[in-house]
Order: structure tokens, then sequence, then C-alpha cells
């Protein structure tokens, strides 16, 4: 069953409110909610309100997704907006809203508030102060890594299933200076390179700027925590491949700097990845000479 004709039989859908007439899919735009992180508030909110606020799909931060408008109907996602010189991207495009609080400001030094008044903790959910010229500055969640799974699912069925589709942007793109979604930690080129088959940025940045470790050279993980992220690249957008355990020796195979970080690729799991530098003791050749 295609999403042109209809459901997706995995994809519980709700009908919205405000749906529009026939259209004709040229594009994907994503979207933050730019709300409540309760399962179900974005949801029903979009789904039934009194602002004319629609869109086809609302994507949770546990990676359900529940679809309100067909994708061949319009949906009031876009708002003024201009996409290559066409305005008025609603009339050609399907809308996902991803479940995310959106700019935040500094509370206090361990505290993010988002502009409904809500407070989280900026070590507990990974916040970063980040300034872009298309977003300003602010502080951000990181999407999960099962949102982007469950995203990279549905954009791929989209794709395959209508052939109109040519592109995935963001509402910051079509209405520049106006809204700030999605935000600076989503992974758009990365996300596209997976559905276009394109070559990876962020693999082509690894290659640029990382060297090889010369021999065999291990370290041993010492973190706060039981376990530390292994990343499929040296960035904070979710990619984890694996937790390796505090005290866990592992070997090193690469190293650079990214984002005035110092990052290690290692091998754990059968995963080659990347972590974090700080976390891992002096590097050690594997005779027991520390590394010079």
């Amino acid at each position: 069953m295609s999403f042109i004709d209809g459901l997706h039989p995995r994809i519980p859908f709700n009908q919205a409110k405000w749906s529009g007439g026939a259209i004709t899919p040229r594009i994907v735009v994503l979207h933050d909610t730019a709300g409540p992180l309760d399962a179900g508030s974005s949801r029903d909110y979009l789904r039934d309100n009194d602002q004319k606020v629609s869109v086809h799909f609302v994507l949770e931060r546990d990676g359900g997704i529940e679809q309100q408008v067909r994708v061949g109907h319009r949906a009031n996602h876009a708002g003024r907006s201009n996409y290559h010189g066409r305005s008025g991207v609603n009339d050609f495009s399907v809308g996902i809203e991803i479940v995310n609080p959106g700019r935040m400001t500094r509370f206090s030094a361990t505290e993010a508030q988002a502009w409904y008044g809500r407070r989280f903790d900026i070590g507990e959910h990974g916040i970063q102060e980040i300034e872009t010229p298309q977003h300003g500055r602010g502080l951000w969640m990181p999407y999960t890594e099962v949102q982007l799974t469950s995203l990279r699912h549905l954009l791929r069925n989209l794709f395959e299933g209508i052939p109109t589709l040519t592109d995935i942007t963001t509402h910051w793109y079509i209405s520049p200076g106006r809204k700030v979604d999605t935000n600076p930690l989503f992974p758009l080129e990365h996300m596209r390179s997976l559905i276009f088959g394109r070559e990876d940025p962020l693999d082509a940045a690894e290659d640029e700027v990382a060297v090889d470790v010369p021999g065999e050279e291990f370290v041993q993980i010492e973190v706060p925590d039981d376990a530390l992220n292994m990343r499929r690249w040296p960035s904070f957008n979710p990619n984890v491949l694996a937790r390796i355990p505090d005290g866990a020796v592992v070997p090193v195979i690469r190293c650079g700097e990214f984002g005035g970080r110092a990052w290690l690729k290692v091998i754990y799991g059968g995963h080659e990845g990347w972590i974090v530098g700080r976390y891992a003791a002096p590097i050690v050749h594997s005779k027991g000479r520390a590394a010079s």
C-alpha cells in the first residue's frame, strides 16, 4: 500500500481537523514541535486546534509515528514559505513534525528553559549551546536515536511510494529568518545521504581531518557513568553504535580533533566507532609502554 493512495499499514491514522484539497507532493519539510515532550501532547494539539495548523506526520521521542493528513492532501504546516522560487510550500509538500523543545535559553549553569517554561537538565539531556547564521544562538536538545531511526524508515517509505518527491528540507530553509527548526543538531545532510544514496559529508569530514594511529595502541575507558557512548562519527548528533563499559580496554585505530574536541576511533564489540578522547586513559602500546 503506498502513501499516496492512503495509509501506511504500520502507522496509525487519526484525521486532523484541518486538511485541504489534493496536492502533488514534491518535497518533505521537517519541523520541530517546539512544545512539551510528553507523549501525545503535540500530536493531540496538531490533530485538533483552533489555529488551523496541521501536519501529515508527528514523530514522538520514543519513535512512534501518527499520520494525521493523507500525503496526497494539503496540510497547514509551513505557513509563509518559499522553496527555490516557488511560494506556498503547503501546496506541494509533506510535513513531518518531530517532537523537540526547540530553541531554549539558559536558566542556570545546569538547566535550560524552553519558551513554555519547562526546564531541562543540560547534562542529562545532552543539551548544547550553539549559534549558527540560520538559527541564531540558543541551547538545543539532541534528537533521540530511535526518532532518527523511525524518521529514516518513514522517509524511505515516502520516497519509494511517491515518485514525485525530490528533496528533504527544513522549516528554517523555506522560511528563513522566521523559523529555526529543525534545530542545528539535526543531521540533515546525513539523512539526505541515507535516503538519496549520496556521499555522506560526515564520512568525508572524518577522512579529511582524522589520521591513522600507527602500531597497536590501546586506551582504557574512564567515565563517571557506567559506560561511554561509541559513535558512528565524531559528533554528538544521535549516532550511537554501542556503549563501552567503564574500565574496558580498547584498541585505537584513528584520532582527530572535531568541533574543538579530541576524538579517538576505537574497536569494540565488532564495531569501529568514535569516543571522546578525554574519557580515555593515556594511550599505551600493547607491550605496556606509554605512547610518546
